[in-house]
């Protein structure tokens, strides 16, 4: 099967179950959180025709919303999730809110909302170990009090926030809230600017498998909108522990633009989570799968290098002998030294079930039934040399089958009951005479309980009666019974004829069904290629280096000559070797295979791998795991076709956002019919790290001076993005590597 990586975009492929996602830029709400007063005023005219003004009393009422603690209850999830450890470095970390309004009901500038739509009031802060003066091990340590004691500096050091009095209602001063004290250094590295506040919050839908997927977009489904407020830092890539903050920056929008006051700040944390990232090898899933595909990134691998057989330098001008070694070694063979029966010294071909080519048609009559692993020797007379791939083949089969006591005893028992069986069909020919109508226990059971159950049945049971009613007088009489006609002797050739009868098959395995199953299941595994060591399918290690994808053809007639090198343990006789026959036809074998060596195998062991013949994903036959960096999987094949495209994908982990392995996102559609579909790779040449800001805190530079990802990514698109739309960009989906065939 010739492979090689796709280059460009992968392909799209259209999920069986559709799922209705959307991003919203923000949700505004009609009335903001605050303390409002209405004043009435009636102009009432005189009958001079003068007008009078009546004010009535002031109504004073608030708008309330969460301000200095949010609800646990109304966090959806977290991503990393608390207390989590893995490699995190290249995400960026989030929090869904189920409130999808929580982060705009209240403007970050008091008093002036309309010049700040959008922005919203909360931000979500990563920190590391020991940047926090209060939390030095990043472990989500907070300085908790009444909301009066942080206004009043009576928590502690750092400065608060500024809170105009009059938003305050006289119940908040005494709601208790968490707090950390952040230095102003550190404040200034990581503060998100706030026109980058409105891009790092957004509204998501997402809807069920049966949401609508009209053209026109229907109306927001209420019940499946959330509030994602997402981090402008990645974790260190060094490893190490990290907490993360949703804070309020209500009463600091002064200090987003300007420096942080030097006595720093103190902030409202309104919830926290800390997990652990360990340290980043710079090798992941994107980075293992490329170098699978590629040589250095962008070259793919020639087709050749991905089939699995030996690599060999040939010679400038390899001569007809040459020729012929090159030619069996490229599909699969090894040249190995073989001592003959004679006891002299040459060289064989050797190989396993999986072929790089297709496998030559058998010549007869290794095409027959194999007796002996001599019959499955090929001798290739113009060179003088021997393929011995068929006659390993056949002792293997045979060796695992003496190994396994279960096996063997099913397949003794099974002939045994088998040669009853046949041999009494030939000898009552009337039992399968009518239309075959015979049953299993009429095949088994003792002659005398079978002639007493046609007596039973025969005439409606007259004959039955007619028996009873004479027995007696019979017996008194002194009456024996009399011996029926000597039935006609069957010869060994008789019987033989009788097994290949259409029907008695049929008949034979039903008679010996318990014994049948075991040992058909038994050969079902043997073509799955379950019970062969690895040496078997890869003969050397060479043909599957480390970190290496291989693809191979499945030897249908390696896969019958281990069968019957099994089903030739304990044949005493021609009849024997015929009821084999029955056991040859089971389970499908397999046609093709895929080979991974590579530490995708341990470290992701659910790594998605999907293969395709054409449209139709074909699901394995096997999928196995040898040793720890090795996977084995076998493919049938279907409606004629092999597989012709193989997907490896990272395991999928719901929505996040970050870069991939490679130090790129992927660019989609903003709008039409596509969006959301992939267009390629950003950046190009790859490396994201012009999109931080200066410094080792691993910043993000959304929308600041110097190289800002928003205007970047503006460029790219020829459109100015929104919030929701920068959200698709930033979408760090499961990475995949896709294999194709090209004939």
């Amino acid at each position: 099967m010739t492979t090689t990586p796709e280059s460009g975009p992968r392909p799209f492929t259209v999920p069986t179950a559709k799922h209705r996602t959307r991003f919203f830029d923000h949700r505004i709400p009609s009335l903001y959180a605050g303390r409002y007063v209405i004043n009435n005023r009636q102009v009432l005219k005189g009958v001079d025709g003068t007008d009078h003004e009546i004010d009535a009393t002031p109504q004073p009422f608030d708008v309330i919303e969460p301000r200095f603690h949010i609800d646990p209850g109304g966090i959806n999830a977290r991503f990393p999730v608390p207390d989590a450890t893995g490699t995190y470095s290249q995400i960026l970390p989030h929090i869904n809110l189920d409130a999808p309004g929580l982060p705009w009901n209240r403007p970050l500038v008091a008093g002036s909302p309309e010049d700040q739509e959008g922005v919203p009031w909360m931000a979500l802060l990563v920190f590391r170990e020991d940047e926090l003066p209060e939390d030095p091990d990043a472990v989500g340590l907070v300085t908790a009090g009444t909301v009066r004691a942080l206004l009043t500096r009576g928590l502690g050091p750092g400065e608060p926030p500024n809170l105009p009095e009059e938003s305050l209602r006289e119940e908040e001063y005494e709601e208790q809230c968490a707090t950390i004290l952040v230095p102003a250094a550190l404040f200034d590295k990581i503060k998100p600017l706030p026109v980058e506040m409105g891009y790092l919050a957004h509204v998501r839908e997402g809807g069920p498998p049966d949401a609508t997927m009209a053209a026109a977009d229907p109306a927001p489904d209420e019940e499946q909108l959330n509030a994602i407020v997402v981090a402008n830092r990645f974790p260190a890539a060094a490893g190490g522990r990290h907490v993360v903050h949703l804070v309020s920056l209500e009463g600091f929008h002064q200090y987003l633009n300007a420096p942080a006051p030097a006595e720093d700040v103190r902030l409202v944390s309104l919830t926290s989570w800390a997990f652990t990232t360990v340290p980043d090898t710079g090798i992941g899933f994107g980075d293992l799968a490329q170098h699978l595909a590629t040589t250095d990134g962008e070259t793919p691998r020639g087709a050749e290098e991905l089939r699995l057989r030996l690599p060999v330098d040939a010679p400038p001008s390899p001569n007809a002998e040459q020729r012929e070694a090159l030619d069996r070694m490229a599909g699969g063979a090894l040249a190995l030294p073989q001592r003959l029966e004679t006891g002299e010294r040459t060289v064989a071909f050797h190989r396993g079930p999986l072929t790089a080519r297709p496998a030559r048609e058998l010549p007869p009559p290794a095409a027959v039934r194999l007796e002996s692993s001599g019959e499955a020797l090929i001798y290739l007379e113009k060179y003088g040399v021997f393929d011995t791939s068929y006659g390993a083949a056949f002792t293997a089969g045979r060796l695992l089958a003496l190994s396994d006591a279960e096996f063997r005893t099913g397949l003794l028992e099974f002939r045994s009951a088998a040669r009853s069986a046949v041999r009494r069909l030939a000898s009552h020919p009337e039992l399968h005479s009518v239309d075959g109508m015979v049953t299993a226990r009429q095949l088994t059971a003792p002659l005398a309980f079978e002639a007493f159950d046609r007596m039973l049945l025969d005439d409606d049971g007259t004959r039955f009666t007619r028996a009873v009613d004479q027995a007696g007088p019979q017996l008194r009489a002194g009456l024996r019974r009399t011996a029926t006609a000597a039935r006609q002797a069957r010869t060994t050739a008789d019987v033989r004829a009788l097994v290949s009868q259409p029907g008695v098959a049929t008949l034979l395995t039903q008679a010996a069904q318990d014994e049948f199953t075991t040992v058909s299941g038994w050969l079902d595994r043997l073509r799955r290629l379950e019970m062969l060591g690895f040496e078997h399918l890869v003969p050397d290690s060479r043909m599957l280096p480390p970190e290496s994808i291989r693809f191979a053809y499945v030897d249908a007639g390696w896969v019958r000559a281990a069968v019957d090198g099994a089903l030739s343990v304990g044949v005493g006789h021609a009849l024997d070797a015929d009821l084999n026959q029955l056991a040859t036809t089971g389970g499908p074998v397999p046609a093709c295979a895929v080979l991974i060596r590579s530490a995708l195998v341990p470290n992701w062991p659910k790594a998605i791998i999907t293969a395709y013949a054409g449209t139709d994903v074909v699901e394995p036959l096997r999928s196995d795991v040898y040793g720890t960096d090795v996977r084995l999987l076998l493919y049938p094949e279907v409606n004629g076709r092999l597989i012709d495209r193989l997907e490896l994908a990272e395991p999928p982990r719901g929505i996040c956002f970050g870069i991939g392995d490679v130090g790129t996102i992927e660019l989609r559609e903003i709008s039409g019919e596509r969006i959301g579909y992939p267009k390629g790779e950003f950046p190009q040449p790859a490396g994201f790290g012009r999109f931080l800001r200066p410094g080792d805190a691993d910043v993000l530079n959304v929308h600041g001076t110097g190289d800002a990802l928003v205007p970047a990514l503006d460029r790219a698109h020829g459109a100015q993005l929104s919030s929701a739309q920068f959200a698709l960009q930033m979408i760090n989906a499961p990475q995949a590597q896709t294999f194709s065939y090209r004939p």
